[in-house]
């Protein structure tokens, strides 16, 4: 079990700064095969589940100028096949145990996991050790090529496609030289990708990919002998491959100033991002650059706050953060500015912040808050077996040990006012840094003065031609194994479905309470669930709950925003507060020790508003300037169209919660009263609350609540609602030069309180409900347009929809949206035997991973309580699953899937992809704006 935080007197204590006996360490045992394969094991039995993770001293750092992306391309290729694992057979095995898998890439290391329930804990070892040790023989030239394109599309989706994309480049070719390993990005150059080849592969895989330079850790719900067993007899034949040597620190220093700048196709608001080269992680100067970034950025009283957002009111958010990796470290600075301001005002903002911060110097109390967080983070962080395995395997590649855990707080801990200075001094101070100005296209005047043209390359939009790979036909060569791999372990019995048990209250003024006691880490996690929302908002000033919730963070009648802030951190809590379309939530994490201390705070915001008209304003600014990035971000585009189209213009669903830039321009101080007034009561408020804390404690701090709240009467709004499309729709919103194209396409669907909701999403499963559905295996997996493509029903009390969805290389936006027409038609044409029993074992057995944290616990209080559930509503979803027959799946399909009358909204650049819709077949095409109005096309150039 988990030691975590040792506290001598953590119940009762109430001293709120950080506990001068606290001892973070998790119990492990580690050892090490004859092969060099580092093994940590970690028992857990608080849940039937085990998580397999295993990190390799491998990331982008480990890669040479011209062959760029070789790690992350490479961590694509160990999805696809190994030599006893068949071709997209790694996800399929996973989800059919009832489990989840993934992998990630960075800098400076490669990780691949996989948590499932117990009794597939000889599966998952199967499947890691394959394709560490029996992969290579597998790589083709048409698996090869089909990665290529799917993390070409991951680039663009995440990189070309979006507002600052490109910075990340552009800092690191002008702060590490020509060969550093920081000089390039993790997903690699695009002509490097393109370029590679499949010896290339076979060479990364030979030298970075051996037990030797990896960590298995094991954590979870096991029997030691046993995984000692059958980890030794699954990975203790692999051979040791080349030898690895650890890389040296190599931090670096620039000699001058550098300030550059870009036009950017996407972005809204001018955005400025300094940054300055620091040390490698670990160092006693990396800890108190942390603290530094923090003091300087975050919160109210951060000089950054003060001067940029206060005092100049050039952005409403300033971000500053250390980033100290294995071999170097930088410090950034990030201002997105409203929109329209110059970024020269920004620059000398910032430096009028780092003077304000050097006169004013650091405080104790701001060194103490900031370490008050940090037990609650560190629970929170260890709070899953997954959570437990990373931990213990990051610790042991960077660090050398899976419990310097315990160091690393230590060192935290130890950090001082004088150390925070040092720094400052050391690394900020006068020294030089690089800069990018990004303004949007035709916003020269806006960048900083003599800055330089970065040297950004975009991808032009092509035809699409499909490469044809010939791969010979021939058997896959095996490896020589000691053991039979070709036949997957026997999987035994599921754990059986065992949920938490939960208690139900009602307080006198109405407000139900729902709680499950958890007692594996002394936190607890709380929302108070406000019924309407967005629902309550007038179509003529749209977005009053958004701000009602942003005004109400802002302080209280006896606290400043500043001094509310504070009193939050000192708890070591975090409260936050949120609309979304049906609700209000105030929601918090905080130490069962401080529970009733972070309730008081609580009842202090939702009873004592302080309704500061300096705020509102801030607020309004910042929100009218989010708005307006929005509106050039292609997926917030296609959800805000969408919305629209479905729904119509006369339900509120058709507006975005936030509103729109003349909506909340209108917005007074007194709309916020009134709907505070108005619709803020008890009679339409839930409260949920997971951790250490049983009933009796958890009533007893919720008394104010009660006493305090009256309720009043509030009527929230119905809008109708019918899926009354009769047509097939193409609609197409352009964003020239857009890269990828997002595709939405769908119609009302249904209620979650409708019988038939559970049901068809159990049918949408094999359509699009997970990585193993149709269309993604066809879009990604065989055709490689896309990064990912999903269908999946959404609803609440009202009726929400049905949507498959995905972004696609602009030159596949026409076949896309011809295959996702295709396969949700032939869909309906029913699946097989094989298919309906995958989605089965996939949903019932992942029920095992289903309460595992706080966080998921919460989560079902919430929707058993939203939707008036029964305790044993997931027994009820089980039965569902176990007996549809493949009759009710087809006729499930039938009845809620017609491919005829849906809309297809496509956003992307319409000079290259829409013409072709005309002649596809739909009812009707027609050119939308990005406000979802119809645009005349006799008016466009064509």
């Amino acid at each position: 079990m988990v030691t975590a935080l040792l506290c001598t007197s953590c119940e009762g204590n109430k001293d709120t700064s950080v506990v001068e006996d606290a001892k973070l360490s998790i119990d492990y045992e580690k050892y090490e095969l004859e092969n060099g394969l580092d093994v940590i094991l970690h028992q857990d039995s608080s849940d039937p589940i085990v998580s397999l993770a295993i990190q390799y001293a491998v990331g982008s750092n480990r890669e040479k100028t011209g062959r760029t992306g070789f790690a992350h391309l490479f961590e694509h290729m160990l999805f696809q096949e190994s030599e006893n694992v068949p071709q997209d057979s790694f996800f399929k095995t996973v989800q059919d145990a009832g489990g989840t898998l993934n992998g990630g890439t960075w800098k400076d290391g490669t990780i691949y996991y996989e948590t499932v329930p117990n009794n597939a804990l000889e599966t998952i070892l199967w499947l890691e050790s394959d394709r560490m040790g029996f992969l290579i023989n597998t790589v083709t030239e048409s698996a090869f090529e089909n990665q290529q394109e799917v993390v070409q599309n991951e680039k663009r989706q995440r990189v070309d496609n979006n507002p600052y994309g490109h910075t990340s480049w552009v800092l690191d070719k002008n702060i590490y030289p020509e060969g550093h390993p920081y000089n390039w990005q993790v997903i690699g150059e695009l002509e490097d990708l393109q370029n590679a080849t499949v010896d290339d592969v076979r060479e990364f895989y030979d030298k970075f990919y051996g037990p030797n330079n990896a960590t298995l850790v094991l954590a979870g719900d096991f029997k030691t002998t046993d995984a000692k067993a059958l980890i030794e007899k699954y990975f203790g034949e692999i051979k040791k491959r080349q030898e690895v040597a650890p890389l040296e620190a190599q931090p670096v220093t620039i000699a001058e100033t550098k300030k550059l700048y870009h036009e950017d196709n996407f972005a809204q608001a001018p955005q400025l991002h300094r940054v300055y080269p620091t040390v490698q992680q670990y160092t006693d100067d990396a800890y108190a650059l942390d603290f530094l970034a923090e003091i300087i950025s975050s919160g109210k009283k951060a000089p950054l706050y003060k001067v940029l957002v206060k005092d100049k009111d050039l952005t409403s958010r300033t971000i500053a953060y250390n980033n100290s990796q294995e071999i170097a470290g930088e410090f950034h600075i990030i201002i997105t500015a409203n929109s329209g301001v110059d970024l020269d005002q920004v620059e000398a903002a910032i430096d009028e912040a780092i003077a304000k911060f050097e006169a004013e110097g650091v405080t104790d109390k701001d060194v103490e808050r900031i370490k008050a967080g940090l037990e609650t983070q560190f629970y929170n962080g260890i709070s899953s077996v997954n959570g437990k395995a990373f931990q213990l395997a990051s610790y042991n590649v960077f660090a050398g040990e899976p419990d310097f855990i315990e160091k690393d707080i230590e060192n935290i801990k130890a950090v001082t006012k004088e150390d925070v200075m040092r720094v400052y001094n050391t690394y900020i101070k006068g020294k030089p840094f690089v800069q990018t100005s990004f303004v949007p296209k035709g916003q020269m005047d806006l960048i900083v003065e003599n800055s330089v043209k970065a040297e950004v390359v975009e991808e032009e939009i092509t035809e699409n031609v499909t490469k044809v790979v010939e791969d010979e036909a021939k058997e896959i060569v095996k490896t020589p194994s000691k053991i039979d791999r070709s036949t997957p372990p026997v999987v035994g019995d599921a754990p059986k479905l065992s949920i938490p048990e939960s208690w139900e209250a009602e307080l006198s003024n109405g407000i139900d309470v729902y709680g499950i006691s958890q007692n594996e880490i002394p936190t607890v996690n709380f929302n108070l669930v406000i019924e309407g929302g967005h629902l309550l908002d007038s179509m003529e000033k749209n977005g009053v709950a958004n701000l009602m919730t942003d005004i109400m963070m802002e302080g209280t009648a006896n606290k400043t925003p500043e001094e509310l802030e504070e009193a939050i951190e000192i708890l070591g809590a975090s409260i936050n507060m949120y609309t979304s379309r049906e609700a209000i939530t105030i929601q918090g994490n905080t130490l069962t020790r401080n529970f009733a201390a972070t309730m008081d705070l609580v009842e202090e915001i939702l009873f004592e508003p302080r309704w500061d008209e300096e705020e509102l304003g801030r607020i309004k600014t910042a929100t009218i300037n989010s708005i307006k990035r929005r509106s050039a971000n292609p997926n917030a585009v296609a959800s805000n169209v969408y919305n629209k189209v479905l729904y119509g213009e006369d339900h509120i669903f058709s507006y975005p919660t936030s509103g729109t830039v003349a909506s909340v321009e209108a917005i007074t101080m007194q709309d916020l009263k009134d709907f505070y007034a108005n619709n803020f009561s008890p009679s339409v408020s839930r409260f949920h609350i997971v951790g250490k804390i049983d009933k009796s404690d958890a009533l007893a701090a919720l008394s104010d609540l009660e006493s305090k709240w009256e309720a009043k009467e509030v009527t929230i709004p119905e809008y109708p609602v019918a899926n009354n499309r009769d047509k097939s729709s193409l609609l197409f919103v352009d964003i020239p030069n857009a890269k990828q194209s997002v595709i939405n396409i769908g119609y009302i669907g249904m209620a979650r309180t409708d019988k038939d909701f559970y049901p068809a999403e159990v049918m949408n499963y094999k359509l699009g409900g997970s990585f193993s559905g149709a269309v993604n295996l066809i879009l990604r997996e065989e055709k490689g347009y896309t990064y990912g493509a999903r269908t999946y029903f959404n609803g609440s009390k009202i009726p929400g929809t049905f949507t498959a969805s995905s972004s696609v290389r602009t030159n596949t936006t026409g076949e896309s949206v011809e295959i996702f027409r295709d396969q949700i038609k032939a869909y309906k044409e029913g699946i097989s035997q094989d298919d309906l029993d995958f989605t089965k074992n996939a949903l019932i057995k992942s029920n095992a991973r289903r309460f595992e944290t706080q966080f998921a616990l919460l989560g079902m209080l919430q929707e058993r309580s939203a939707y008036d559930l029964p305790t044993d509503y997931i027994e009820k979803e089980e039965d569902v699953i176990r007996n549809m027959t493949l009759d009710q799946h087809k006729a499930l399909a039938n009845k809620y899937l017609d491919e005829n009358k849906m809309a297809y909204l496509v956003v992307g650049d319409a000079a290259t992809q829409f013409a072709q819709f005309k002649d596809m077949g739909f009812d009707e095409v027609k050119m939308l704006d990005k406000d979802g109005n119809e645009v005349d096309l006799t008016k466009v150039k064509q």
